[in-house]
């Protein structure tokens, strides 16, 4: 018998990956939120919760984003029980993932000292 790669929490997360990012692309335009994206969604054993994570073009209203999409939670929910084939559609936790704002403060103190990131040769 084959080995599975992919455990069913994962394509469940990679499916609500997809249609969540359509969901909180439409929210961006409809309500004037901060142009957002969805980066990952992490989805329990039992899939029962999934946690989203999303990144904002501005990190200064990251807070803002977050508690918006909070609120819609329902709505997106509501939209995926009908977009979806699963028994009980994942309760919604939107979380921001501050990696690529820490990822943006690295290359910029590598840039502005550029010599200490080179290796001595002796």
């Amino acid at each position: 018998m084959p080995s599975r790669d992919f455990k069913r929490t994962d394509r469940v997360g990679a499916e609500l990956r997809r249609e969540i990012g359509l969901l909180v692309h439409a929210a961006v335009r409809d309500h004037g939120l901060p142009s957002s994206s969805v980066s990952d969604v992490e989805v329990t054993r039992d899939l029962d919760v999934a946690t989203v994570w999303v990144t904002a073009l501005m990190p200064e209203k990251s807070a803002e984003l977050v508690k918006e999409l909070k609120g819609l939670a329902v709505e997106f929910r509501r939209e995926l029980s009908r977009s979806m084939r699963l028994r009980r559609v994942p309760e919604l936790r939107f979380k921001y993932d501050d990696s690529v704002d820490k990822g943006e403060r690295i290359e910029q103190l590598l840039r502005e000292n550029p010599t200490s990131a080179e290796p001595e040769n002796e």
